[in-house]
Parts: structure tokens; sequence; C-alpha cells
């Protein structure tokens, strides 16, 4: 049987591919390990963990939208193989320390925050440089595969990092990661195909391209919906996850290795729903697969609170993979959409502006998350990101997402989205 391989034939997306294979693979370490570092290392208390957890996404809020408006006057494979390097340079700094006996939780806040920047410039040029390499014929293929890949590494990932962290401590986890960014880097320097250098109008100034940026995303009632629908989910999710990992490793006191089975299988419905998206698309319309995709599954993450050793850790485990897969699904569809809809010049700054939206919540959250763990209980942090996340579907199911089964593109009359 001749198994169709797709854009996987193409010699630039191949380059990308494996640049985000080796760079998702070793940043599911660095999820398990750096929290490990800060809880079993220095132990840290749950709002310290919080804290650790809202510095790694603050750069959103920060540097989030002007990143935009600087990716689109730059070359987006420069910008990607910087984000690399800076990020293995930061993440090498941390088992360095350990070594040398000299390792702080400041230190890890600062790791988390530069990484994060680094990470901001990366998604906002790596999502944009997709529909230059693949064409906008391509985007919900090209994406469906880079989920796979997200799906893959996810379930593969935390396992490996439970065995590393057990075996050879987390710091050293820590290093592994930053040698991924370096090898992730080689490939995304393989890439052929060169950009031009955006140009850039003699009265260009950066203030007046991020509102551009804003008024198109804000103005779009679909990408509005579709923005307050990713950013509360990401709120409610980061008031738990952090917290879930405290009550894993230091309230049930649970080993690196069983903690790193327990979120792979949360991803393995992940890796199915990357590869199914598109059929589900196509049976249930664009639209309603958007919304569906979050109001089924979400639930589910009220497993989550009840987590005891034995039977509840890993009912849990099955409804977290289960989740997984509606957030893949509802992903896939809905990034695709956002690429086919903006021009190209807009991208940097449709993406930035997206992200500065929808991640601009992880940080608020996991504050949220560790002061509820510290006041109240890590419990009670996790019941109130589950219900709350119960609702994340409203502003889609209350667009003209509900009814659409085919979303509109850039060559389409904008009255369509308006």
């Amino acid at each position: 049987m001749r198994i169709d391989l797709g854009l996987l034939r193409h010699h630039d997306f191949r380059q990308l591919f494996a640049a985000d294979t080796i760079s998702q693979l070793g940043t599911q370490v660095t999820i398990l390990a750096l929290p490990l570092v800060a809880i079993v290392a220095l132990d840290a208390t749950p709002f310290e963990v919080g804290l650790l957890a809202a510095a790694e996404t603050v750069a959103f809020l920060v540097v989030g939208l002007p990143a935009g408006a600087w990716v689109d006057r730059m070359r987006r494979r420069n910008v990607l193989m910087a984000g690399d390097v800076a990020r293995a340079l930061l993440l090498g700094s941390v088992p360095a320390a350990w070594w040398a006996d000299v390792l702080a939780m400041p230190q890890l806040y600062i790791v988390a925050v530069l990484v994060g920047v680094s990470t901001v410039f990366f998604d906002v040029a790596y999502q944009s440089y997709l529909p230059h390499l693949v064409g906008r014929e391509h985007l919900v293929e090209g994406n469906a595969k880079l989920q796979a890949v997200q799906g893959v590494s996810q379930i593969g990932g935390p396992t490996a990092a439970g065995l590393l962290i057990q075996a050879l401590t987390a710091p050293v986890a820590v290093a592994v990661d930053a040698a991924s960014f370096l090898l992730s880097a080689v490939f995304v320097q393989r890439i052929r195909k060169r950009e031009d250098k955006p140009e850039r109008a003699p009265d260009a100034h950066l203030g007046r391209e991020i509102a551009e940026g804003l008024r198109f995303v804000l103005r779009n009632r679909i990408l509005r919906a579709i923005a307050m629908c990713t950013g509360s989910s990401n709120l409610m999710n980061n008031i738990a996850f952090p917290m879930l990992l405290v009550l894993l490793a230091d309230e049930l006191k649970l080993s690196a290795g069983v903690i790193g089975v327990f979120l792979s299988m949360g991803a393995i419905g992940g890796l199915v729903g990357a590869f199914v998206a598109r059929k589900v698309a196509g049976l249930l319309g664009e639209g309603p697969t958007i919304w569906i995709s979050m109001a089924v599954t979400s639930p589910l993450a009220l497993l989550q609170p009840l987590i005891e050793p034995g039977w509840l850790l890993w009912a849990a485990a099955v409804g977290g993979m289960l989740y997984m897969f509606g957030v893949v699904v509802y992903n896939v569809v809905q990034v695709s959409f956002r690429q086919g809809l903006t021009p190209e010049r807009l991208l940097g700054r449709m993406n930035a502006t997206m992200r500065f939206l929808v991640w601009g919540t992880i940080p608020l959250g996991a504050v949220i998350g560790g002061v509820l763990g510290e006041v109240f209980s890590v419990r009670t942090a996790l019941w109130v990101g589950a219900v709350g996340g119960c609702l994340t579907f409203l502003p889609v199911f209350l667009s003209p997402l509900r009814t659409m089964r085919r979303l509109p593109t850039h060559q389409e009359p904008s009255s369509q989205v308006a």
C-alpha cells in the first residue's frame, strides 16, 4: 500500500517539520523538568511554582504586540534560528548553575522570562512563515502535520522526560532540551526558500503598525470570538496545570516517571486529533467543528481534582486524552482559518495580536492558581480551572461559527466576516 506523504515530499517543509519535531520533544522535557527543578531541588512553594509558570509566558503580555510588527519587518527564517539559539543558551545556564551549586529561584524566573521572549518571536515567525513556505492551499495539511508532531512529542516527551529526570535529575534534563534547540536551528538553516526582506514604507511607525494588527483582529467578529474562547481556555488551564504538578509530585509523592506517563497519555488524544481534524471538519463543517470540539471535551477536566493514587489517576489520564483530542482539532481548524484569512503583509501582526490576547491570559492563570493553591488548597485551584473551563466554548458558540460549514478566506468578500 502506498503512503501519501503529501507535504513531507516538500524539502523545505521537511526541514521545518524536523526542526519542530526536535524542538517540541525538547520542550516537553522542560515543561516537566523546570517545575520539578523548583519543586524537588529548590523546595518551592505552590505560589513559587505558579509564579514560575507565569514567568514562562509573561513575555506574551510585555512584547507580544510589538513582536508582530518587528517580525513583519524581518526575514522569518532568521527569526526562527535566533529564537532557537537564544533558548539553547538560556536553558543551558540552568544545569551550569546547578553543577556550580549556585542555582536559586531568581535565576529560574529570569531564564523563564527570557526563554518566553524568545518563544514569542519564534512562534509569531513560525505561524507567519508557513503560508510563505507551502502556499495557502496547503495550510490545513501543513498545520495538521505540525500538530501531529506536537501530539507525538507530547506522548513520548513527558515519558522520556520523567525517566530522564528520574535517572539523571531535572537539571540534566534541562540540558538535553538546550541541546535540542541547537539541533532545531540546524534544520531551520537548511531551508532553501528565501524570503525577500520586507520593504519598509518611508513613513513606517511601530505604533501604527501594531494598531493595524489590533484593528484587523478586533474588528473581525469571528477572530474576536476565537480569541475569547482560546484566551479563556488558556486562563483556566493554567490555573490548573502548575497545581496539577504540585499535586502529583508534592502531595501524592508520585515519581517523575509516573508523572511523565500520566502526561503522555493525555497527549495520545492530541495525536489522533491531528490526524482526523480535516475529516471532522468535513463531516461537521469548519465552524461547528470549532465550538463542538471544545464544548464536548472541556468537562473532562473535572476528573483532575478527584485524582488519587490508583484507578482515579488513570481515569483522569483518559479524560485528559479525550480533552487533548478536542483541543488539537480546534487548533488545526482555527489556526488554518486565521492564516488563510490574513493578507501576507499582516500575518506577523495578526499572529502576534492573537498570541497577545490568548497567551496573555496564561501568566494570569498561573498566578491565580498559585494563590489559590497557597491560600486554600491545590485541589481548590484544580476545581476552579476545571469548572471555568466548561464555559470557554461559549464565545465561539454564540458567533457566526455555529452554523458556518465553510469559513471565508482572504480572497472572499470581507462582508462575510464583519
